[in-house]
């Protein structure tokens, strides 16, 4: 299959770039983003792209791809509900629009957050809920990840400073916690082969926590 990958510079889609480039049911995958991913591989081919609200000039680009994992996001600590908003839900619609014009029916994974809702009292829940349910209204194969607590695996890691120095802390006790709350913890790993395996034979559900996640 061939994919378009959103956010191959972070934590998540980074571990995604990974196994997609790893795994032969994926035969091509098209990074979009401002930043090069700094990975060279047969498999890959990228597209430099400042502006991701408007998609126009590199639509031609982005048709004839059976799936698009999107993974791109930041930390809402900090940050005011129009910032938080125009990067969760605007760039999201903005790819999941487009995309939905060019390969209707084609799947789309988005990389949500565990306890959003669209009517949640917390911004960042009350913001990525209502992304969900505009991208599950799309004419779309759109399928939702919350994945919980992630551990990157496989020398991947977080840009956000606070997140790294936790994982370094947490990544010893990794183990323990998976025991402790199995249905509440994944992997980049387990992630990424997810993604791949809903885009070959669709999930049971559109919403999919660290359960489902890693028992796909």
């Amino acid at each position: 299959m061939r994919v378009i990958l959103f956010g191959a510079t972070g934590m998540i889609g980074r571990g995604v770039l990974r196994e997609c480039l790893l795994d032969g049911r994926v035969t091509a995958v098209l990074a979009v983003g401002r930043a090069p991913a700094g990975v060279a591989h047969g498999k890959l081919r990228e597209i430099l792209h400042d502006d991701l609200l408007d998609l126009a000039p590199v639509e031609g680009e982005l048709g004839g791809y059976d799936a698009c994992f999107f993974c791109l996001g930041v930390s809402s600590a900090g940050m005011r509900e129009q910032d938080y908003r125009r990067i969760t839900y605007d760039f999201t619609l903005s790819a999941g629009g487009t995309l939905a014009r060019l390969s209707p029916g084609s799947t789309f994974v988005y990389v949500s957050g565990a306890g959003a809702d669209a009517r949640g009292r917390a911004m960042w829940a009350r913001v990525k809920g209502e992304t969900e349910n505009a991208l599950l209204a799309l004419p779309l194969e759109a399928y939702v990840f919350r994945p919980g607590y992630v551990q990157p695996m496989h020398g991947v890691r977080s840009r956000t400073r606070l997140y790294q120095a936790a994982y370094v802390i947490t990544r010893p006790l990794f183990p323990v916690l998976r025991r402790l709350v199995a249905g509440g913890v994944t992997t980049t790993e387990q992630v990424g082969r997810a993604m791949i395996t809903v885009a070959e034979r669709g999930a049971a559900k559109r919403i999919l926590g660290p359960a489902d996640i890693n028992a796909l």
